[in-house]
């Protein structure tokens, strides 16, 4: 299983940034997947091999009367090869439910593109003790009939807070995510790449990759800039 290192981007990056994609694509670890997803504006823009490129979200529907918002399709055209979606942002800013989640998976990958699925809790589910019984609900609703699929276990309350969970309660949901995934998939689903998102620096990143059945990370803010994503990929590929 090739390792994973992605990067979401959000709502920040203009050409300027090109130059710091292209920094990031330099001298990538052979034994490590790098993947960008930046604004849909600077998609088609990026020309590099040495790494991938996600969009960060999608529309189930292939084409029609929906202003602003942009397909699976759409974002194959411009050079992606991934798609983030189920983003806590997403589900909590515009109500996206797991079968929302289940449908844009489903678009994305006829058009061609792989589903990074995340889930995640909330502190208040994780206090009341339903951290398992949230992520794997959310897991169950959200994926596709398919193990062609990437998952990001990303707690809400430690996305872009500081607080990142213990390495034990890190793999009491890898595990967990890791054993549904086989439940449903077989063999694949034992191949299928489970990431660690939320507050992921260079500073705790080899921590969380010595984490069992944790094969990667949703990057945030450490992804945009080549000096704190670096040493999170290299991080990576030691592990």
């Amino acid at each position: 299983m090739r390792k994973l290192a992605v990067g979401n981007w959000k709502m920040n990056g203009l050409r300027t940034a090109l130059t710091e994609i292209s920094a990031i694509a330099t001298d990538v670890p052979p034994d490590v997947e790098v993947v960008i997803c930046p604004p849909a504006t600077l998609l088609s823009l990026i020309k590099t091999e040495t790494i991938g490129l996600g969009g960060q979200d999608c529309r189930a529907e292939a084409s029609g009367a929906h202003t602003g918002d942009l397909s699976a399709e759409m974002l194959k055209d411009a050079g992606a090869s991934y798609v983030i979606l189920g983003h806590s942002e997403r589900r909590a800013a515009y109500k996206e439910m797991s079968p929302h989640v289940k449908h844009k998976a489903e678009a994305a990958l006829a058009a061609g593109l792989v589903p990074i699925i995340c889930i995640g809790e909330t502190l208040a589910e994780r206090e009341a003790g339903r951290t398992l019984s949230v992520v794997t609900f959310q897991l169950a609703r959200s994926l596709p009939d398919s193990a062609n699929v990437v998952v990001a276990y990303e707690p809400v309350w430690a996305i872009g807070t500081g607080r990142v969970p213990t390495p034990e309660q890190i793999a009491e949901v890898h595990d967990a995510l890791r054993a549904r995934l086989v439940k449903r998939f077989g063999k694949a689903g034992a191949d299928v790449r489970l990431l660690y998102g939320g507050s992921v620096k260079p500073t705790n990143a080899a921590e969380i990759f010595g984490v069992g059945n944790v094969n990667g990370a949703l990057v945030g803010g450490a992804s945009l800039k080549v000096g704190d994503f670096r040493p999170i990929i290299d991080a990576l590929a030691r592990a």
